[in-house]
């Protein structure tokens, strides 16, 4: 049995053989495959994980709203898990025979299980977030914390934001009654203050907080740009970016720019592949191993 964020299971495939995908919008250039694949392969096992890409379907009408299609044919040509990603992570839930009890709090969910009791939902967002704030960023100050998107990313992230110390958590989304209620759940959850704001706030906000974390997919390669005004950034503030593709977004070039400590999208990456990987197979991930073969990745032409 293997226990990992509050859920028991046995591992979907204990022997040689494990089938993975990797479902949502512009997912093919995504590296969480070939990170699955390749520690599949240092352990020995033959592990295949396939990106399915709503983009990329053209004009076959195979989009996000065939969700339901997809975890149905996963299910019956024998797939062992689904890693879900944008826009899915909240549309999944329905789908789902059970939930883990983090996936349940945060209300989103990246991965997925096909076992014999069913569709299991976990979220290894949160604590892959969570593993990379501390190894990156653990000694910057946490008063006041400014998080762009309350999508199912963003309530991954806000929840470990709180874990991680924050002592209020600034939510800002286009959509005002989504950052109402995850700054609702999340303040009720942990005992501290979570509030939404408009991004017509943003410049008023950025003069008093510490930290800005981006959990919208701006600057992800099929959505370029920057999530707000970069002349806004000072030197006082620590930017993380959760978009690994590419690995430094306009944001986090700027943020550098400008004199600010910053985290990328690639250390969230490897650390919620990592958690999934031990998850899916049962087997323990070598981390450091993951974060050698993602760099090696980044950097091949």
């Amino acid at each position: 049995m293997i226990r990992s964020l509050g859920l028991a299971t046995e591992p979907v495939h204990a022997s040689t053989g494990v089938l993975m995908g990797l479902v949502g919008e512009g997912v093919l250039p995504s590296l969480t495959p070939l990170l699955q694949m390749e520690e599949g392969r240092a352990q020995g096992l033959n592990l295949v994980d396939r990106a399915i890409d709503f983009d990329a379907s053209g004009s076959s009408g195979f989009g996000a709203e065939k969700l339901a299609d997809v975890l149905d044919w996963a299910e019956r040509l024998g797939f062992s898990a689904l890693n879900i990603t944008y826009p899915c992570k909240q549309a999944v839930i329905p789908l789902l025979d059970s939930l883990d009890p983090v996936a349940a709090a945060v209300g989103a969910v990246n991965t997925v299980l096909f076992t014999a009791d069913g569709r299991v939902g976990l979220n290894t967002d949160t604590t892959g977030f969570e593993r990379a704030f501390r190894a990156e960023l653990d000694d910057v100050r946490r008063g006041r914390v400014v998080q762009l998107a309350a999508g199912g990313a963003g309530a991954a992230v806000a929840d470990a934001l709180m874990r991680l110390g924050a002592e209020e958590l600034v939510i800002v989304d286009l959509d005002s009654d989504r950052a109402r209620s995850l700054a609702k759940s999340v303040s009720e959850r942990h005992g501290r203050a979570a509030v939404p704001a408009s991004p017509d706030d943003l410049a008023d906000l950025l003069r008093t907080v510490d930290g800005i974390v981006n959990c919208s997919p701006i600057g992800m390669h099929n959505h370029p740009g920057a999530p707000f005004d970069l002349t806004l950034l000072h030197a006082r503030h620590w930017v993380a970016d959760i978009v690994y593709r590419p690995l430094h977004t306009e944001l986090l070039r700027a943020a550098a720019a400008a004199g600010c400590r910053t985290m990328h999208g690639g250390h969230m990456a490897v650390g919620q592949a990592a958690d999934t990987f031990h998850l899916v197979t049962g087997r323990a991930p070598d981390l450091p191993r993951m974060h050698r073969h993602f760099e090696e990745l980044i950097a091949a032409p």
